[in-house]
């Protein structure tokens, strides 16, 4: 993974202290997304919509700004947290429309 230092401050400490666990973790991700047909634009919104059911706000902001990196347009990521809405409820759709538009206000 290239540096970035956009990333969270807590991210990089992490990396920075456990730079072994940090690069497994990385490798594993690495692979799983390339283990079969779809693109990186699919699998950082289908990471998106697991981060969005997880609650977890920096998942959803990471895969957010990783699927617009990725080619994936606003509509898209909008489209992905309407499809919450019915599995998860609307309270954690809304919780993720918040999340992600700290990420296109940003893009």
């Amino acid at each position: 993974m290239n540096e970035r230092h956009d990333l969270p401050r807590n991210f990089r400490e992490y990396k920075e202290m456990y730079t072994e666990m940090f690069n497994a973790f990385q490798n594993g991700s690495s692979l799983a997304r390339a283990t079969g047909p779809l693109d990186i634009k699919t699998t950082h919104l289908i990471q998106m919509a697991a981060a969005i059911g997880a609650h977890s706000e920096g998942a959803v902001h990471s895969h957010a700004r990783r699927a617009l990196e990725a080619g994936a347009s606003h509509e898209e990521l909008y489209q992905t947290v309407n499809l919450m809405i019915s599995t998860l409820g609307f309270p954690a759709a809304a919780a993720a429309f918040s999340w992600i538009n700290d990420i296109i206000k940003k893009d």
